[in-house]
């Protein structure tokens, strides 16, 4: 008598968000594998350009890491809230974009002979004692990292790997390197900023 294989049910999308809030990577991972695709369409509506959708896609679920524990299934299932996600961080985009292109209009028409990513301003102080304060404090950031994002962020800008390469090297889905890398990146930033925050005038 043949034996007969039931599939293996799939996780559903609200495990994976609870799995997500304990910061769990793979379910982060198996969650944009799911749904990538789907708000990848939704961005490129929105924005146009592939490089800027895949990024709106990045920015998606990196704010589904940091929000998974605000989710809540009385507002809508799992990828209503990530395509809502989606649509608000694609219309930022847009939104700057068009105030990127008034400020360089601006800046055109202020100085016409100079290339507008030209600055005017005092160049930045370039000391030795400032180059090893800044190197002490960027070291001591990426030892902050978890030893996953550490080793994706080394191998991403240190070694120069794509994020195709990065997930060879490491035997890992495409979606979990990405997803880590972003949120390295915004990891990152946010220990730096407080270092390189231009003081206000």
């Amino acid at each position: 008598m043949a034996t007969l294989h039931l599939p293996v049910p799939t996780e559903s999308d609200r495990s994976l968000l609870g799995r997500i809030a304990e910061r769990n990577e793979p379910a982060l991972a198996r969650l944009y594998d799911r749904y990538s695709a789907v708000l990848f369409a939704a961005a490129s509506r929105i924005a146009g350009e592939r490089s800027d959708a895949e990024e709106i896609v990045l920015d998606t679920f990196a704010q589904a890491w940091r929000d998974a524990g605000q989710y809540r299934p009385d507002r809508g299932s799992v990828i209503a809230w990530l395509t809502m996600i989606c649509r608000s961080r694609a219309l930022d985009l847009v939104r700057a974009r068009g105030r990127r292109t008034r400020l360089l209009d601006a800046a055109c028409a202020a100085e016409p002979e100079t290339p507008p990513a030209m600055g005017t301003g005092e160049s930045l102080p370039s000391g030795d004692v400032e180059r090893i304060e800044r190197r002490t404090i960027v070291a001591r950031a990426l030892s902050d990292l978890s030893p996953p994002q550490r080793q994706a962020i080394q191998l991403a800008y240190f070694e120069g790997l794509s994020h195709s390469e990065i997930a060879e090297q490491l035997g890992e889905p495409l979606g979990t390197v990405k997803t880590r890398v972003r949120l390295a990146m915004q990891k990152l930033r946010d220990m730096l900023r407080p270092y390189y925050t231009e003081p206000s005038a």
